[in-house]
């Protein structure tokens, strides 16, 4: 009986020790383990391989289970090298044969109407287009109303203070004719009837009428000045003091008058702006050769 009791304190000794004791036998098991994997292996290469991508494997089971199959054998797949696009504003200039083409002579001008808007916002580079409203009949050659005349902006700013308006400069570089595009050197000599000198088309210069402005506002001052000291004098308690409104606003539009070149130099000068359809004469710089 003392046998059995003991024999039974002992299992449950034995018990305690082995629950007690696993924790940190397996612990150290796992220890063990990982400090072989990690001789052998790499495991962090191991896992960016072996694992499984568990979003990747979720959103595809989403999709497969909400998207129906389809039967389509279009693939999204982002192609090696992008496309080009190529545009036709720029026609292509044939060069012709001097001894066999038809000579438009320099100085020749051209009666046209612009294709486009043309101000001083145009940035350089722009492309500006002309249509004759005018044939021109030489030796052996007609060049009909209709035939159209290419370009670019050469150079353009915007009003500037002293008064500098706004600024275009076009060049011609080529004629279409009989449906083939030819090299061309032309100015322009009038904008709305109005004469370009070198080729500039200018904005209004502002600066003297600036300088006008400032000196009327000192008249202004002074005959307001005036209007107070007149009616000052029909008061006979304000009678000695009526001369000072009338001395102050001459002080006034004398200095005015003397700075008015110097604040003039922060007036902007006139912008360009010349509307599609509006006409212009343009002459050949030099001789340009058709078939």
């Amino acid at each position: 009986m003392k046998n059995t009791k003991l024999y039974k304190k002992i299992l449950i000794l034995l018990q305690v020790i082995v629950l007690t004791g696993l924790p940190v036998f397996s612990l150290e098991l796992d220890m063990s383990v990982d400090e072989e994997i990690k001789k052998k292996y790499n495991t962090s290469q191991l896992e960016n391989d072996v694992l499984p991508q568990l979003p990747n494997i979720l959103n595809n089971q989403t999709t497969s289970s909400t998207t129906p199959k389809q039967t389509s054998t279009t693939q999204n797949t982002v192609p090696k090298t992008l496309p080009t696009y190529t545009s036709n504003a720029t026609p292509v200039i044939t060069k012709p044969d001097k001894k066999n083409a038809k000579k438009i002579s320099r100085w020749t001008k051209f009666q046209a109407k612009s294709n486009l808007l043309i101000s001083d916002w145009s940035k350089e580079g722009s492309t500006v287009s002309f249509t004759t409203t005018s044939a021109i009949t030489k030796k052996n050659l007609t060049i009909p109303a209709g035939t159209t005349l290419r370009g670019e902006i050469i150079n353009t700013h915007r009003p500037q203070i002293t008064g500098n308006g706004g600024l275009i400069i076009l060049k011609i570089t080529s004629i279409t004719y009989n449906g083939k595009t030819y090299a061309a050197d032309a100015k322009v000599t009038k904008a709305n009837s109005k004469k370009i000198f070198f080729n500039r088309i200018k904005g209004e210069r502002r600066y003297w009428k600036g300088v006008a402005q400032y000196v009327n506002k000192g008249e202004n001052f002074y005959n307001k000045t005036r209007n107070v000291s007149s009616k000052m004098s029909d008061n006979p308690i304000l009678l000695i003091l009526s001369p000072i409104p009338t001395i102050v606003g001459a002080a006034g539009y004398a200095l005015t008058t003397v700075t008015s070149p110097i604040f003039a130099i922060f007036t902007k000068g006139g912008n360009i702006s010349i509307p599609s359809g509006s006409s212009y004469e343009l002459k050949l710089l030099d001789s340009a050769y058709v078939y």
